[in-house]
């Protein structure tokens, strides 16, 4: 069943019409299915015409739908001999990032991202995509699991946030996160970081410190939530699409800025109505960025990541 988005009620209402009269019993003197495409026309154009004009809001809704592909999708669909690889080896396991070897296309991989579940079940299980510091020295272990055995990482982002509980805290989040960057920034193997629904603050940097940083077309990425910015600033949550627009969070934007590499397109309606086709473009993405960093040096791939994200510094970004 389709989940529509408050800005998408015309489209939403229409398709409800197209439902009802499929349903209706065939009379002579009635051409339901000339009707029918007719209103398919109509709701495919208000479609496209709706996703051309998104607002930075809207953008931050899409990247937040329930039905939006998440990581356990594009890992089943896009990897094969998937093993994932649990616990940090120092205090526990984090479901909120999972991670793991793969073969991507043929090539082996290391590959891990943000899971945030979906259905209640899963969410509560992967703590809705926020990990705790033992996420984050999984993360690391990973990176120098690739770095030992020469293998790429790619990495899917989709979290709010890092996990801002006292127990987080007092167990060394920031901490984590740095050393987090700090273990990729040293690899000297291709990195491919992806943002495909959220990308939130340090929490996403820390897998997304990558030579490439490629960002679905409809997802985010920010230093803060809109309702975080709004809350400091206007002291109310209801000033978050004014702090959406401000804080620059969308793929156009930040491939602007210099902050992300390349767009990937979604189908028409957003990722969440065409799962499957929207994985499929992905992984064609991930495989043409690849291509050209497996042919640099190691030595040059370190240097051209650490550049990359100097670079953002030295013009205030």
């Amino acid at each position: 069943m389709q989940n529509f988005l408050e800005f998408e009620r015309p489209i939403a209402e229409l398709e409800s019409k197209i439902e009802e009269l499929r349903h209706l019993p065939t009379a002579p003197d009635i051409n339901i299915t000339d009707e029918v495409a007719i209103l398919e026309a109509k709701a495919s154009r208000l479609l496209k015409q709706t996703y051309a004009k998104l607002t930075a809001w809207q953008k931050v809704q899409v990247a937040r739908h329930p039905n939006r592909p998440h990581f356990l999708d594009y890992a089943d669909a896009l990897f094969t001999d998937f093993t994932p690889l649990a616990g940090d080896r120092s205090f526990a396991e984090d479901r909120a990032i999972v991670g793991g070897l793969a073969r991507f296309r043929g090539r082996s991989v290391v590959v891990m991202g943000t899971e945030k579940g979906s259905e209640v079940e899963s969410r509560v299980r992967h703590n809705f995509g926020m990990a705790r510091p033992e996420g984050y020295r999984k993360a690391v272990r990973l990176f120098e699991l690739a770095e030992r055995f020469r293998l790429p990482v790619i990495t899917l982002v989709d979290t709010a946030g890092a996990w801002p509980g006292i127990d987080a805290e007092a167990r060394g989040q920031a901490e984590a996160i740095a050393r987090s960057i700090e273990a990729s920034l040293k690899l000297t193997v291709p990195l491919v970081a992806t943002i495909i629904g959220e990308g939130g603050s340090g929490g996403a940097v820390a897998l997304a410190t990558g030579n490439t940083v490629l960002m679905l077309e409809h997802s985010i990425y920010s230093v803060i939530s809109p309702e975080g910015c709004a809350s400091i600033l206007w002291r109310s949550g209801d000033q978050a699409a004014v702090a959406a627009e401000a804080l620059r969070l969308t793929a156009q934007d930040l491939l602007k800025l210099g902050v992300i590499d390349r767009i990937v397109p979604e189908p028409v309606g957003g990722a969440h109505r065409e799962r499957a086709a929207a994985i499929a473009v992905l992984g064609d993405a991930l495989q043409e960025t690849l291509k050209p960093l497996l042919d640099m040096a190691p030595a040059e791939l370190k240097l051209q990541r650490r550049q990359k994200f100097l670079a953002m510094g030295a013009h205030g970004l």
